[in-house]
């Protein structure tokens, strides 16, 4: 394979990914608490060719000297945006908002076996029974939402449960309330270092805890700097416009390298036949 085509092929490939990143933006444009997704784009490494001594042709020149010949270009990163999204009121006592930007939800997860926790911004939770007369707090699937304590579990004979803009959990019995719980609640400071592991959760690779201090990535968010808004969900933060705008250059391009590597087998073609 020529260079002309190596170079085409290996970025139509990058491409691709960026085009599937697109691709579940738009699909997800109706999930609530989805977050944007966006790609970066580094350049492979280039290879530097020498020439020969010039004077004549070295005057005035600025940039240095040898011809820099890339390689192509590669996914750099897949940034999280973790800006608010619009708020979708429900009415609905257990639908909770987050109403700060890098704010997520902590969510314990079985797995083969293996509990670890996850993040999310999706808001939508359910009691669900559990062991004697009790509920507990978890989400669409059935996973646990974490509280200060663990998983947050509650007598099943209440009257009302109510949360307030700080993720207390209020219980209503007999005509009295009182807190039995509080949500916890967690920062990303490093968004792009946090895994998708679907189902709109996100966690900290092996690789990850292995290589940075966990609270450079993550940190627990005090509870009088919770921010949140129960009786509604966050919709996703995906742009239509700026989606469809990013498919339409990213197919350009995807193209532009397509037609390359076709030019490329022409010139090939012309050149067997010139022997």
């Amino acid at each position: 394979m020529s260079r002309m085509s190596f170079q085409a092929a290996a970025t139509m490939s990058q491409l691709q990914n960026k085009l599937d990143t697109i691709g579940n933006n738009l699909s997800n444009v109706n999930t609530h608490g989805y977050k944007t997704r966006n790609t970066d784009f580094t350049s492979l490494l280039a290879q530097q060719l020498e020439q020969e001594d010039d004077p004549a042709n070295e005057e005035n020149r600025q940039t240095p000297e040898g011809i820099r010949l890339g390689m192509g270009a590669r996914l750099g990163h897949t940034n999280l945006n973790l800006t608010q999204g619009s708020l979708e009121t429900t009415d609905r006592a257990l639908d909770v908002a987050l109403r700060e930007n890098n704010h997520m939800f902590q969510i314990n997860v079985n797995e083969n076996g293996v509990e670890e926790t996850r993040y999310t911004r999706a808001g939508n939770f359910y009691l669900s029974p559990t062991e004697g007369d009790q509920v507990m707090l978890t989400t669409s699937d059935g996973n646990p939402v974490l509280g200060e304590e663990g998983s947050i579990v509650l007598d099943n004979n209440m009257d009302d449960i109510n949360i307030d803009e700080q993720g207390q959990i209020f219980v209503t019995r007999n005509g009295v309330e009182q807190q039995e719980g509080q949500l916890a609640i967690t920062e990303a400071v490093r968004p792009r270092m946090l895994e998708a592991t679907g189902n709109n959760l996100f966690r900290l690779s092996q690789d990850t805890i292995d290589n940075y201090p966990v609270d450079e990535i993550v940190e627990d968010v005090a509870v009088a700097d919770v921010n949140v808004q129960s009786g509604a969900l966050e919709t996703s933060n995906v742009d239509m416009a700026t989606q469809m705008t990013n498919l339409t250059q990213t197919q350009r391009a995807y193209q532009f390298n397509g037609r390359t590597i076709s030019m490329n087998d022409q010139m090939q073609g012309l050149i067997n036949q010139l022997r």
